[in-house]
């Protein structure tokens, strides 16, 4: 694991790609939706840092680029994980005492690619909505031209140029420049070769699969939270006479199956752990430290599933953890620690409106780290447990353990009397 990074770490950029003015367009009419201004001015910053020629750029501190940004180094942080994420960004870094770092810039994907790409399709669409998102296709539609009345009458190569002989020419192949671009790197809850293995041969021709689609079909199972079951139960529903896998009729089945579980909502990206820059420095080996650690690096996904003994959460737990983390935008570390303080003194049961008056308050303290929502929840469970004892103490006592009593001294009769009475049990 590297090391936290720090102002005086440096850094160069390296081009990977080929840029055009298009891409400025691509990235902030279809990337920006999704990742953000600050993470898009950041792409553009360290274009901007290039050398003429788009090569290379020469070196800079990282204090440099937060002077020039206005941002803190946490922010700058949060941004490059988004360009990472989404395939615009490598990170390279060789540690040593001043940290040196290498960003290495991608191409966007062009909109024919980006729009048959169903996880960033279906997030531009659910942060846009409806009207802007079929605005922003017309934008990118090729404007169409009828042919109807044209012959074609273009020359091939061999009708122009012939093929002789020449002196051999050293291949210089990787130091041509082109248009590079970066895979989304993610993986979903299931096998796609298990599942494509269950459908028998009579149904689908497995000797037509490509690699696309089988990308395809571990995309929609991220983005659609699709189990092995009911993704064996789409690619069915969407296969042709011809026994292949009909795309369009995948994507479209997968999106409306979604959309009946969760009532017509679409699907959100966040993050899926907590993220780097809200993470506990490593170096603390104590308990609490450790289970710190845990809330950070675990999904709530997987958390609930460990508290399960390993079976998955049912849909009403995940709409829970699905309400927190994309209404209520609580950071996944957070939502570990809220889920484990109430199925704590809520005898390990998640009821909505209990968790909803807990998060919404963490949510106006604006607790962000796993640190702080432990802190909070165990001020709230000693009040809790504090409150619990003096009513029952309250209730155990007598009705005269509050009350004064005023103690009058006896007189020397009495006194006398009270003598007498104690000598008889001699």
């Amino acid at each position: 694991m590297s090391k936290s990074i720090l102002p005086a770490d440096t850094y160069i950029v390296r081009n990977r790609t080929v840029f055009s003015e298009r891409d400025r367009t691509i990235l902030i009419m279809l990337y920006q939706p999704l990742i953000g201004s600050t993470a898009i001015s950041l792409y553009f910053t360290l274009w901007a840092y290039l050398d003429k020629a788009e090569v290379l750029s020469c070196e800079w501190t990282h204090h440099h680029l937060m002077t020039n940004m206005r941002l803190k180094l946490e922010e700058i942080l949060v941004a490059r994980e988004k360009l990472e994420a989404i395939g615009l960004l490598r990170t390279l870094v060789k540690e040593s005492n001043v940290n040196e770092y290498i960003y290495e810039l991608f191409s966007p994907l062009n909109p024919s690619e980006f729009f048959n790409n169903p996880v960033l399709a279906t997030t531009l669409y659910n942060n846009v909505g409806k009207i802007e998102y079929e605005k922003i296709i017309e934008y990118f539609k090729l404007p169409r031209v009828s042919i109807k009345d044209y012959s074609d009458i273009t020359k091939s190569f061999n009708d122009v140029f012939e093929v002789v002989s020449s002196s051999s020419l050293e291949s210089v192949l990787e130091e041509i420049k082109e248009k590079k671009k970066r895979k989304i790197n993610l993986s979903s809850n299931i096998n796609v070769n298990e599942v494509l293995e269950l459908i028998p041969d009579e149904l689908l021709n497995h000797k037509s699969l490509t690699k696309d689609t089988k990308e395809l079909i571990d995309k929609l199972a991220f983005i659609y939270q699709l189990d092995s079951d009911s993704c064996i139960e789409l690619i069915r529903n969407s296969l042709t006479i011809k026994r292949t896998i009909d795309k369009d009729l995948l994507k479209k089945n997968a999106l409306n199956y979604y959309g009946f579980e969760h009532g017509g909502k679409l699907p959100s990206i966040v993050y899926r752990n907590q993220p780097e820059y809200l993470r506990k420095p490593s170096g603390d080996n104590s308990k609490k430290a450790k289970m710190i650690y845990t809330f950070e690096t675990v999904s709530p996904y997987d958390f609930l599933r460990s508290k399960n003994n390993g079976v998955n959460p049912s849909r009403s737990d995940l709409k829970i953890v699905e309400y927190l983390m994309v209404d209520l935008e609580l950071k996944p570390g957070v939502v570990n620690v809220l889920l484990d303080f109430v199925m704590r003194i809520n005898n390990n049961k998640l009821n909505k409106a209990f968790i909803d008056t807990i998060a919404s308050q963490w949510k106006r303290s604006k607790i962000e780290t796993v640190e702080a929502a432990m802190n909070l929840a165990g001020k709230e469970y000693n009040k809790k447990n504090k409150t619990y004892t003096k009513t029952k103490i309250k209730e155990e006592k007598p009705e005269w353990f509050d009350k004064s009593i005023e103690a009058k001294r006896p007189d020397n009769d009495t006194l006398k009397e009270m003598k007498e009475l104690l000598n008889e049990f001699k």
